[in-house]
């Protein structure tokens, strides 16, 4: 018998007997894919989990909305450079994000600027 004109209860008992186990995630609010360049928001999306021998696959049903992700230079400086220096230094982050504006992100040099 073809798949195409298996009924569902059929494909169930074969998929059973194959180790492959399906089931639908309850109650999904919200699935982001991020890439280096672009976001995929699906806000109303279903979820399935497909589970065969041990390997999960998941499938995503919905309409994403698609949203550019700014670079880091685009950004302005990284959280972590200001951590960084603010920490080195002892001074504050406002302090740190100043002095890496004003060395066009150079850590070594807003260190030495904040500290002599």
């Amino acid at each position: 018998m073809m798949p195409g004109r298996m009924n569902p209860r059929q494909m169930a008992q074969m998929m059973k007997r194959l180790g492959i186990n399906v089931k639908e995630i309850e109650n999904v609010e919200k699935i982001i894919i991020r890439t280096d360049t672009k976001e995929y928001i699906f806000d109303d999306a279903e979820v399935t989990i497909m589970d065969a021998q041990g390997q999960k696959t998941f499938q995503i049903s919905g309409k994403p909305r698609i949203v550019l992700r700014k670079t880091e230079k685009e950004e302005g400086i990284p959280q972590q450079d200001i951590d960084l220096v603010a920490e080195q230094t002892g001074k504050s982050k406002a302090d740190a994000k100043k002095a890496l504006e004003e060395t066009k992100g150079d850590i070594a040099e807003a260190i030495l600027k904040l500290t002599g």
